[in-house]
């Protein structure tokens, strides 16, 4: 069955069990109010009679809307105003219409306990994967010390660092650069120059 009603000025097609937003109605989560002002009723394609028909809704909860900004402005004349605006809802749940009602949902927890109680009685299935042994650590001994000179140096005896020092070949000396000669050397630009030569005086 369905309904059309009126509140808030809004008209909403309705039904058992619908949840609605509505304009603020007054009222606490929890009670229940009566909607008087029923447009239509009906079920399928059969109108029904609208005399002291009335439509019972649940209040759920109290909330409010999306913020909207709402901003004036004259121009020429350093007029801004800037204000936010949440308008107060309220959401029901539609409970009855007329004679019919919604019929009421176990509630979830009293059906918890009937689960653990099944799940206790039923005995614990053997688990069918074969348990893995148990990993031993190995323990690392330290290597034990030599009992022979020659176990303990396999290489055979080394020789002292000093006579490997003196066994060094020494070092081929580096040839000295030969010195450049200056006979063949270019003259310099001042001895380049030549002599002024006098000067002879002038006839009158």
């Amino acid at each position: 069955m369905f309904a059309v009603v009126r509140t808030g000025g809004k008209q909403y097609r309705v039904a058992l069990g619908d949840k609605i937003v509505v304009e603020k109605v007054a009222g606490e989560a929890g009670e229940r109010i009566d909607i008087t002002d029923v447009l239509l009723a009906g079920e399928g394609s059969e109108l029904k009679s609208l005399k002291g028909l009335t439509v019972g809704a649940e209040i759920i909860a109290q909330a409010k809307g999306d913020k909207v900004t709402v901003f004036k402005k004259r121009r020429r004349h350093n007029y801004r105003r800037k204000k936010g605006h949440r308008q107060q809802h309220t959401i029901l749940r539609i409970v009855a219409i007329g004679d019919q009602k919604a019929e009421k949902k176990p509630s979830a927890k009293a059906e918890k306990p009937a689960s653990t109680a099944e799940a206790g009685s039923k005995p614990a299935k053997p688990s069918s994967k074969p348990t893995a042994a148990p990993a031993v650590k190995e323990q690392s001994t330290p290597n034990p010390a030599p009992d022979d000179e020659a176990a303990a140096n396999p290489k055979g005896p080394q020789p002292d660092q000093g006579s490997a020092k003196s066994a060094k070949k020494p070092a081929a000396a580096k040839p000295k650069a030969a010195k450049a000669s200056t006979k063949n050397a270019a003259p310099a630009k001042g001895a380049a120059k030549k002599p002024a030569k006098p000067k002879s005086p002038k006839a009158k």
